[in-house]
């Protein structure tokens, strides 16, 4: 309903060959590989990228060191264009952490994939930055700013584009004095290429059963610092791994440390989703795992210049969903195309964002829009993406069920037999989806963190002051809570209250209610980094992450 009681207004309405929603590597090289095609056969064709962060790259957080092979096919001139890729990994390092001291796995016993020799260190959200001016050289329209809300339908049930998000509407739900309405992209294909656990990707995926068959995805969360180090401490070009402490043997996940730039370091810390125990806290863990006496002289120093945290697909082959639907596709992230023991993703993004763009160029050019494109399906399975996936297929499932102490050598024994024998073998299933391993607070021990010292450990509400990150006060809540009273029964009574554990930005708190005598449950949502950790392991599955207004959020820089 309008201001004034009436109905809103019509959306204006824009008309593209292609839709792309998401300006990651995988959106970006899809609209990339859409003009080169356009020019190579002199056809004209129309490409728009929406990106929901307030510039290309403001929403984009990786390690990260990335594979050049994704790049190498998409722009093979890339280091004549001025790429921000330029920092050559020279040395190869992988500890297990015990709680003082660590153990150097040898590099000739790591299997030949999990060798990071040929790749380079990058900030990702520079080379995203980087390929939206290739893009727009192109003739993209890239429009950042711009959050898509909801998806499109034809009579049919055909996806034919997406619309925006209104502006300026009240915390009541109501238009405000500023409010503008959003608009429709319409397009003969629409591709989803929002990244991990992206709400349109959600929607698409429940609506045209496209996991029907596959195991439940998988993920963690990752959560990562930018840090300026003393001369003497930076090492350009080194990648250091570790597992272990400060993790318990039935939690998994573990760290990087990138040297890259000038005096430029990057650490991160991933926790499995699938963890068990309520009390935990995947950022608590981040800060303590710095303190380690291998980790900490890095940082003596130094200062920290940035944070951000976000979730990470884990899947992996088993849980990679079909990936077209009658109008479009998913690409990159969206799909689960990362590789959980190389930690690499954006090689993948980028070659399924060519795969896709090819198929559709052919279906434009032969007059066909908003069916199924099924060439992209097709590829796929025979591409360089799933014999990347495949090989590694089995580690995640060993972690999850023995442990890291035995679950780490086992799925090294597992990659090397891949890599030897790749006709042998057999492909392991996961588990339950990552919510429904939470064990109520009653069979769990509370864990007492250290408090932070402000120099090398940090409160979340000071790391969030880092991220950049902003949201219109006066607007609908983008963290929609579908029961509050099972919030409180369950979540609260039962597991322990773990949402104020497991946001990485103090968005979710419990707070005293003294008119009722009890607590309720508040969301400060102007903190969201949108990681998307709530809409993944929040016991019940009662939390739903949408998108805000357009262009809010973190602004990354230099992550």
């Amino acid at each position: 309903m309008g201001q004034n009681g009436g109905e809103l207004p019509e959306r204006e309405a824009m008309d593209f060959d292609v839709v792309i929603v998401g300006a990651g590597p995988a959106g970006l090289a899809s609209a990339i590989r859409l003009m080169q095609l356009a020019q190579e056969n002199d056809h004209e064709l129309s490409v728009v990228v929406l990106e929901k962060g307030a510039e290309v790259g403001a929403h984009i957080l990786s390690g990260a060191v990335i594979d050049p092979i994704g790049i190498d096919r998409l722009i093979p001139d890339w280091k004549d264009k001025g790429a921000p890729i330029d920092t050559p990994v020279t040395d190869d390092r992988f500890l297990f952490l015990g709680p003082a001291g660590n153990v150097r796995m040898p590099n000739f016993l790591m299997p030949p994939l999990m060798n990071n020799h040929g790749c380079y260190i990058v900030s990702l959200g520079n080379v995203c930055r980087w390929l939206a001016e290739q893009a727009e050289a192109l003739g993209v329209e890239v429009f950042p700013g711009f959050a898509a809300a909801e998806v499109l339908y034809d009579e049919d049930g055909n996806v034919v584009g997406v619309a925006t998000g209104d502006m300026g509407v009240g915390q009541d739900g109501k238009p405000g004095p500023n409010f503008t309405r959003g608009m429709e992209l319409r397009a003969k294909y629409t591709f989803i290429a929002e990244g991990v656990r992206g709400s349109l990707a959600k929607q698409l995926i429940t609506k045209f059963e496209l996991d029907e068959g596959r195991c439940p995805q998988k993920y963690g969360i990752g959560l990562k610092e930018l840090w300026e180090v003393a001369p003497e401490k930076h090492q350009p070009g080194l990648v250091q791994h570790t597992m272990g402490w400060p993790l318990d043997n039935g939690t998994g996940g573990g760290s990087f440390l990138y040297h890259f730039d000038k005096n430029l370091v990057s650490v991160g810390f991933v926790v499995h989703l699938n963890y068990k125990n309520p009390y935990l806290s995947p950022y608590e863990e981040f800060q303590r795992f710095k303190t380690h006496p291998a980790i900490r002289e890095t940082f003596d120093g130094g200062k920290r210049i940035a944070y951000g945290a976000r979730a990470i697909t884990e899947g992996g082959w088993q849980s990679v969903p079909e990936l077209v639907f009658p109008g479009g596709a998913l690409v990159g992230c969206s799909a689960g195309f990362v590789n959980v023991p190389r930690i690499k993703g954006s090689h993948n993004a980028i070659l399924s964002g060519m795969m896709a763009a090819e198929a559709a160029f052919d279906a434009v050019k032969a007059g066909r829009g908003n069916d199924r494109l099924d060439a992209y399906e097709e590829a796929f399975w025979t591409s360089e993406i799933a014999a990347d996936l495949k090989k590694v297929r089995n580690v995640k499932p060993l972690w999850s069920r023995l442990g890291t102490r035995l679950g780490i050598p086992l799925g090294g024994a597992d990659m090397w037999l891949n890599t030897l024998l790749p006709f042998l073998g057999h492909t392991m299933k996961h588990g339950k989806p990552d919510h429904a391993y939470l064990k109520p607070a009653s069979q769990c021990q509370a864990i007492d963190y250290p408090k932070a010292d402000g120099k090398l450990t940090f409160d979340r509400l000071t790391n969030v002051s880092f991220s950049g990150t902003n949201h219109e006060e006066d607007q609908p809540v983008h963290l929609h809570v579908a029961d509050e009273a099972l919030q409180k029964s369950s979540e609260h009574d039962v597991y322990g209250g773990p949402s104020n554990r497991f946001c990485p930005a103090g968005v979710y708190e419990w707070v005293e209610d003294t008119e009722n005598g009890g607590v309720r449950f508040q969301i400060n949502a102007q903190n969201c980094v949108h990681c998307k950790t709530c809409d993944i392991k929040d016991p019940n599955q009662n939390i739903n992450w949408v998108v805000p207004q357009g262009g809010e959020g973190p602004v990354y820089s230099g992550m």
